[in-house]
């Protein structure tokens, strides 16, 4: 039996890990164990209660007012003391956080191979999104198994010389844990908020807005508001939910 370390540091690894690891354990010929890394902590607690898992290990890296570097200098102690210790046949990581950066540069390191969920998205911008452009292009780099949701994921990945036997065109995971979610909520509908009841009940369209990125910071989060101001103003018909994550992404 092979054993697999499957990692996700924040809400949407978790969420768009969740199908894997249940795919996964549904075979007879792995033994999955889940780590959190705890990049982030309350929200990625949050994500794996509301599919009903729990991490079989979590780091706990999570600090105050931490840098990319000091949560990679915890990251690389606390992934590579679990590496030596688990001895997994291959890891698996998800997305471009620095949790997966970090956990696929240690896996090189050992010498394990390496699966990326959601491989080969770029913007060919270092700068945008920051840092998750060079994430995913360093993963990249050290992968055996590109697990690339589109067509224009695997394009890009061959673009810059992947072997095209080791890619492999999947759909995007999160379409899996949209569907599940779905199945939970129509079996046992939540208590929602009021707020939430009275839009939902005004029958009319919704756009859900959310933003965390660092470039966005600043000015790039006030203009963000300032276009939303207007596009309420101009479509009455429309109810516009904004949510801030409290939390970096990457």
């Amino acid at each position: 039996m092979k054993k697999i370390l499957v990692f996700a540091g924040t809400r949407p690894e978790a969420i768009k890990m969740v199908p894997v690891v249940r795919a996964l354990r549904a075979l007879d010929t792995f033994d999955v164990t889940l780590c959190a890394s705890g990049q982030h902590k309350e929200m990625l607690e949050q994500a794996f209660a509301d599919f009903g898992l729990k991490p079989d290990v979590d780091l706990g890296v999570m600090a105050p007012s931490q840098t990319l570097a000091g949560l990679s200098s915890r990251l690389f102690i606390a992934i590579d003391t679990l590496l030596e210790r688990e001895k997994p046949d291959a890891i698996l990581v998800q997305g471009d956080t620095t949790t997966a950066q970090v956990a696929g540069l240690c896996a090189f390191y050992r010498r394990i191979p390496l699966g990326h969920v959601e491989a080969g998205l770029r913007s060919h911008d270092l700068e945008a999104p920051f840092p998750e452009e060079m994430n995913r292009r360093v993963i990249s780099m050290v992968g055996q198994w590109h697990f690339a949701p589109t067509e224009l994921a695997r394009q890009n990945l061959l673009d810059e010389k992947v072997a095209p036997s080791s890619i492999y065109v999947t759909g995007n995971t999160v379409i899996d844990a949209l569907l599940e979610m779905r199945e939970r909520i129509r079996k046992k509908p939540p208590a929602l908020p009021p707020a939430i009841e009275a839009v939902l009940s005004a029958k009319r369209s919704i756009v859900l807005i959310t933003g965390h990125r660092r470039e966005s910071f600043g000015q790039g989060f006030e203009n963000i508001c300032e276009a939303l101001k207007r596009l309420a103003e101009h479509h009455e018909d429309v109810s516009f939910a904004a949510g801030l994550d409290s939390e970096h992404h990457s």
